[in-house]
Order: C-alpha cells, then structure tokens, then sequence
C-alpha cells in the first residue's frame, strides 16, 4: 500500500498517491494567486503537466507556464523565465518536474526581484545575505522524479552556459514553502530515467554518509536513505506502476537532499563538471563515477560501512558494500565506465580543474588535490 503522509520537517510536504489535486491549496498555503508553473520542455507537454494546469485553472489560478528549461538548466533559461515571470505579474512560482525544472523554478522565485547578477550568489561563504530575502517570491514543488531531492533544498544548481561550469546558488528562502509529493507523478518515467535519477538519490545518501562533518542527524537520514533505495529502487525499475516503490523512492530523494547538508564528495566533484561539458545524465554519471569513489575513500569510510552493512542487508561490511554497489549498478542498466557516456580522456585536464573548484570537494573525506582526482577521472572513463 503505498503510504500517505503530512510533514513539517524540513518544510511543509504533503505526501501520498493522489495529492497534486491539493495543488490549489498548496499554492494558498504559500501565499500565491498568480502562479506560474516552471517544469522543463519535455515534460511541458506531458499529461501530468497538463492536468496540474488544469488544477490550477480550474481553482482560478491560471494556466500560465513557463518551459524553456534545459536538462543543465543554465543563466539563459533563468533570464527568460524571470522575464515571462515579470511580464505575467505573477506572485509565485510552481517548480514542477526533475531536478531540472524544480532547480530553475526555485530560481526564478528568487531571482525575480534581485538586482545582482546570480553569480554573486554562489554558494561560498554568507555571499548569500547579499540577496533581498524580502523580494524572494515563494515557491510550491512539485518533483516527477525521485533524484534529486531539490522539493527540500535550499539551493538549485545553474550552468554557466559561458564556461561550462555547474554553480551552486544558495539562499535559505529557496527552500519551497510547500511541497507536493505525488508518487502517481513518477509512474510515467522510463526505466532508465527511474535507474538514473534513483541512483543521484542513493549517490547524495552515500556521500552524505562519508562525509567526515558532524551532522548525527543528517548521517541518520542518509543510512534510512540508503536502505529505503536499495529495497524500492529495483521494484520501481521493474514496476513503474508499483506505488509503495514509487513512493518509497520519493521519500528518500527528499531524504538525499536533507543528508546532504552534511556534505557531498568526489562523486559530485566529477559528476558537476562531467555534466556541464559532456551534457551527460547527473544520477547516471554519479553512478558511474561511485566505484572508483569508494575505491579512493576506503580507508576512511571502511569502519562507518562495515557497521552499516548489516542495517543495509549487505553482507560482508565494507567490502560487501562495494561490490554490491558494482552489482547493483548492472541490475539497473548502468554504463561501467563514463567513456560509455561520451566522455573522453582528452578533457581531463578540464574536468580536474573544474572538479578542484566544485564546493563538493570540502565533503569529501579524503582530500581531493590535482593528482588524486586525476587518478579518479582515468579510473572512472
């Protein structure tokens, strides 16, 4: 049976098959009469997008959308979304769909009334009190997927379409006011992309968990994070109708996202660059790129796995742990190499300096440095 549920941690979430119909009183609950919904093109024309609109119109909020979003959504979507936003005197945004659409939407809500460029709001330091928290729109979420986790984030990743490299954006108020979680929004995603974007859920758990910052909660939130994956995500991949699975794998992409508060590593480190200049899948390239993680990480991750093995249902400790994670991978269809994705050994020098620069290094608990992540990239292509 799949479960129904109505939380106030880490922000108001309303969970259960069935609930996109509350969208109209999400959007309430949030303050918003003039909605616009942000998801991303391929989703805009999809029957779950139009039946979402329909809610709204029917509730006397419109049916205005806004979906010129690319899969590395970058400073050009955001400049176009915060002009239709503007021109339609909307009051706050729908952020529907995969990490994506959900990471542009949050930042058109807090882009609309800033006067500064959005890279002045990188997530480094308290460069993020330069923003006017007040002319911060609210946001309602909506994810399609289970990934990413960025319904209960407080921050959304943007591409420099320039240079090629991923930012992280942060301001506190990002975090959605309210969030939708409809299980019966996933049941359309292919096989691959529920492999994919389960995996960036299981992939945010496992850095979260290595992470060597103190964080007891988070570090509890990641080990559920991680069984609830393991457990539901082969029964997603082979039932897309399977409810209880789906909405399983809900729970622990949000759970993901609330882990990593304590930090991401090199998994991150590789995947952001590796995106932003081969246009590859996040969740399949973090993947990927865990093997030879894990591999570089043993010596100060062993103990925490071998203790959380068992809970895990992995036998073997730590070892255990690793070759299931191989194993699993092929269960689901993954690449065992990024050269399978596109990647080629002639960027890594590019992919090194960019990874040096990717906030997810701090997490790692191995130091990362030039040789090391070197080392990662050629074992991972």
């Amino acid at each position: 049976m799949s479960p129904t549920a109505t939380w106030s941690y880490p922000t108001a979430i309303r969970f259960g098959a069935g609930r996109i119909a509350e969208l109209p009183a999400a959007c309430a609950q949030a303050g918003i009469t003039r909605p616009l919904l942000v998801t991303d093109r391929g989703l805009a024309g999809m029957e779950i997008t139009g039946r979402a609109l329909d809610i709204l119109e029917a509730a006397g909020l419109g049916r205005a959308v806004f979906a010129e979003v690319d899969p590395n959504p970058n400073e050009v979507n955001l400049a176009a979304g915060v002009e239709a936003y503007r021109a339609g005197g909307h009051d706050g945004v729908v952020a529907f769909g995969g990490g994506s659409g959900l990471d542009l939407g949050k930042m058109v809500a807090f882009m609309c009334g800033q006067t500064r460029p959005v890279w002045d709001f990188e997530d480094i330091g308290d460069w993020w009190s330069r923003a006017d928290a007040a002319a911060i729109a609210p946001i309602v979420a909506v994810p399609t997927t289970a990934g990413t986790g960025s319904e209960v984030g407080r921050a959304s990743v943007i591409t420099n379409s320039v240079s090629h490299v991923k930012k992280i954006i942060f301001h506190p108020k990002v975090l959605p006011a309210v969030v939708i979680a409809d299980p019966e929004l996933t049941v359309g995603m292919p096989p691959h992309i529920t492999a994919g974007t389960g995996l960036d859920a299981f992939a945010h758990c496992v850095e979260a968990f290595s992470s060597p910052h103190y964080h007891p909660m988070s570090q509890g939130i990641a080990l559920e994070g991680m069984r609830l994956v393991i457990e539901n995500l082969p029964r997603a991949y082979a039932d897309g109708a399977d409810l209880e699975a789906r909405a399983n794998m809900m729970s622990a992409a949000s759970m993901g996202a609330v882990a990593f508060q304590k930090g991401l590593g090199a998994i991150h480190a590789m995947s952001h660059p590796v995106g932003a200049v081969f246009n590859t899948h996040h969740g399949t390239t973090n993947a990927v790129c865990m093997p030879a993680v894990l591999d570089f990480n043993e010596g100060a991750i062993r103990d925490r796995f071998d203790r959380a093995a068992g809970y895990l249902g992995i036998e073997g400790g730590y070892d255990g742990f690793r070759g299931f994670v191989e194993r699993f991978n092929a269960e689901l269809g993954m690449p065992r190499r990024l050269s399978e994705l596109g990647v080629t050994a002639d960027r890594i020098d590019d992919l090194v300096a960019m990874a040096l620069e990717d906030p997810s290094c701090g997490g790692n608990p191995v130091t990362l440095d030039a040789p090391g992540l070197r080392g990662l990239f050629e074992a991972a292509i």
